[in-house]
């Protein structure tokens, strides 16, 4: 008896870094997982590089208890949504659920503005390190920090080992 696939949901906001969402969503895919987009409306999301994603649902009608796992790309994107009830809602779900969770870059941003990061272990974007630090967490240049549900990476370099920890993760849960 095969089992259903596992649902993984990718918040993503206008200049998303395009490689930190199409690397975790094409990886994901590959190893079987369904992949579902959320956006700030149904209207396709522009990336930072010009790519654009057409979001399977909005913020608002996303249901965090449907999904096995939350990733967070980075670029401008997670400044451009941070302050959205319903993502920081999101992002606060997936974290008290304990639920699998993968930002990278400026993705802890959504953390940030959800309050979760208070006491955790995590890396980012060298340029958002005072804002992690502020909000409670101890900040660590590795190029992927896990931290019991949160798996968290610098830069696009990070991204290889950041779906590996990821994947194993979500496959463990």
């Amino acid at each position: 008896m095969s089992r259903l696939p596992r649902k993984i949901l990718i918040i993503i906001g206008p200049e998303f870094e395009d490689l930190e969402f199409f690397y975790p969503y094409y990886r994901l895919v590959e190893e079987g997982y369904q992949v579902e987009v959320a956006g700030p409306s149904n209207e396709p999301v522009q990336g930072k590089r010009g790519y654009r994603v057409k979001p399977d649902y909005e913020f608002s009608r996303v249901n965090p208890r449907e999904y096995d796992g939350l990733v967070i790309p980075g670029g401008r994107g997670p400044e451009r949504i941070r302050n959205n009830d319903y993502v920081r809602n999101i992002a606060k779900s997936f974290i008290e659920e304990n639920k699998p969770v993968a930002a990278i870059c400026h993705g802890p941003q959504i953390l940030i503005s959800a309050g979760v990061l208070r006491g955790r272990r995590v890396t980012s974007y060298w340029g958002i390190k005072d804002d992690v630090v502020n909000a409670g967490a101890e900040w660590v240049d590795e190029p992927v920090v896990v931290d019991n549900n949160l798996v968290t990476a610098r830069v696009p370099d990070d991204m290889p080992p950041w779906m590996k920890k990821f994947i194993e993760i979500l496959e463990s849960t």
